[in-house]
């Protein structure tokens, strides 16, 4: 679960005493537990990986936006420190990413198949039409 993702990020940076990372995992989870709070309140449960994910990549989108002011306002110190909490929950992302890239499983590999099948199909049908056009080309030479 991303949660559990974050959560042990978290603990790493702890145990690698990453300050800025710690901050920002923090933060992310605070902002997680403010929607589920307000999920709660409108009778549903808990955000699971479909409702964090969005809200992740809201978190980065805030985050880019605020470079680009405080680039603008000059202010490279704060640029600095908005782009590492970028990397911070992207790095989170990419290992959820790596994850289930990683959990693919051979019913996926199979889903993949036809796809491959049907691009060789088309490239096997391309070169016979241009075989074809070639013959007919030298036909009416």
């Amino acid at each position: 679960m991303l949660r559990d993702d974050i959560n042990n990020a978290l603990k790493e940076a702890m145990k690698a005493k990453n300050e800025r990372a710690v901050s920002t995992l923090r933060m992310v989870n605070s902002t997680l537990k403010n929607a589920d709070i307000e999920a709660r309140g409108a009778g549903k449960p808990p955000l699971g990986d479909a409702e964090v994910l969005p809200l992740l990549q809201k978190m980065i989108k805030q985050r880019q936006e605020s470079v680009e002011l405080y680039q603008k306002g000059g202010r490279a110190d704060l640029v600095k420190q908005e782009q590492e909490a970028i990397e911070d929950v992207a790095a989170v992302l990419r290992e959820r990413a790596r994850q289930r890239h990683d959990e693919t499983d051979l019913d996926g590999s199979w889903r993949r198949l036809p796809a491959q099948h049907n691009r060789r199909e088309d490239q096997r049908e391309e070169r016979e039409r241009q075989s074809n056009m070639f013959h007919v080309g030298i036909r009416s030479a």
